[in-house]
């Protein structure tokens, strides 16, 4: 098993998205990137950390590489806002990469540059690319968020559309149904 780390905005929408590609065989939602050992989710929200809403893909990767993983990653949140996704502002919902090895940050850089040269965003990307750090596990009301929450307005406004939109454009990459 591969690890990837990413942080998307809330730890909500990007868990949702990721739980559902074949290949993954397990998301935690947590905080990285920060100064403080083991946070809890009211530091974090309040921005008293440094860390941010991350989170940590187990995958295959004969079933998923990591430059796809990317692809989806780009393709369901914003990279061009600093700081922010949506209604959710503060340094813990910037975009990053958190790299485990070389390798994945030569592939990010790579990906980062193959956007900005083909124009995918109209506004620059703010991704930041950085070594990973320790991973701290979010509480377990967080863990599998929006399929225990789905009917939740927060789940309907802001992470059903994201589903809609990986549904309509990775259907290839989805877990079939069981």
């Amino acid at each position: 098993m591969q690890k990837a780390i990413f942080a998307g905005g809330c730890f909500w929408c990007t868990e949702a998205v990721f739980l559902k590609i074949e290949g993954v065989q397990k998301v935690i939602s947590g905080y990285t990137g920060g100064k403080i050992k083991n946070p809890c989710y009211r530091e974090v929200a309040m921005g008293l950390t440094s860390h941010a809403e991350a989170i940590q893909i187990e995958f295959d990767e004969s079933k998923v590489t990591y430059e796809k993983l990317l692809e989806i990653f780009f393709a369901t949140h914003d990279p061009t806002t600093l700081n922010r996704q949506g209604n959710d502002v503060g340094t813990q919902y910037r975009s990053e990469i958190f790299y485990t090895d070389e390798n994945q940050k030569n592939i990010a850089e790579s990906f980062i540059q193959w956007l900005t040269e083909e124009n995918i965003f109209s506004k620059s990307i703010v991704t930041k690319i950085s070594p990973a750090m320790p991973f701290y596990e979010a509480e377990d009301y967080h863990q599998n968020y929006y399929n225990l929450n789905s009917s939740q307005p927060y789940c309907q406004i802001i992470i059903d559309p994201k589903i809609a939109k990986l549904e309509k454009y990775y259907a290839a990459q989805l877990k079939k149904a069981q």
